[in-house]
């Protein structure tokens, strides 16, 4: 029986790298000589540290510019608020990967409005999509990209 998965994911090596472009521009930018700025990359964070709000933002645009041309999409990013502590200003960057419980529901209820001939069934992080016919799934892929949903999201593991 032919299915796929709907999923959420973030390539965190391209991201890594993104990372690493926007540390050595921020190095060499004449705007940022001699202050001491940079971004770091945790799991699914990214620090950056400027020493005022402003920097903050340019780096912001920066990574963002990286992001993009290395195909990440930037949807996936929720940026925390600016802290300023004495003499320096932080901010987290969080990379939203996978489908939470509440999303996921919603695109099960989604798929079963359409009342085509599929089934969704929730699968932790991801939601598997199945049915007799391929254009069925073509279909419901069609939908779920027209659809209004803030996250990211990417059709993989097509099975016949």
């Amino acid at each position: 029986m032919p299915s796929f998965d709907i999923v959420s994911e973030v390539d965190l090596v391209e991201v890594n790298n993104a990372v690493d472009q926007s540390n050595r521009e921020v190095s060499t930018r004449f705007d940022f000589k001699g202050v001491d700025a940079n971004f770091k990359r945790e799991e699914n964070l990214v620090h950056m540290t400027a020493e005022a709000d402003f920097q903050l933002q340019q780096m912001l645009d920066m990574l963002t510019a990286k992001l993009a041309k290395r195909g990440v999409d930037v949807a996936c990013m929720e940026v925390g608020d600016p802290v300023m502590t004495g003499k320096q200003a932080r901010q987290i960057i969080t990379l939203r990967q996978g489908i939470d419980g509440d999303l996921s529901r919603r695109i099960v209820k989604l798929v079963k409005a359409q009342k085509m001939k599929v089934q969704a069934a929730i699968q932790g992080e991801k939601v598997r999509i199945s049915s007799k016919k391929r254009d069925d799934l073509q279909k419901t892929i069609a939908m779920v990209k027209d659809a209004d949903i803030d996250l990211p999201l990417q059709f993989n593991n097509f099975r016949d």
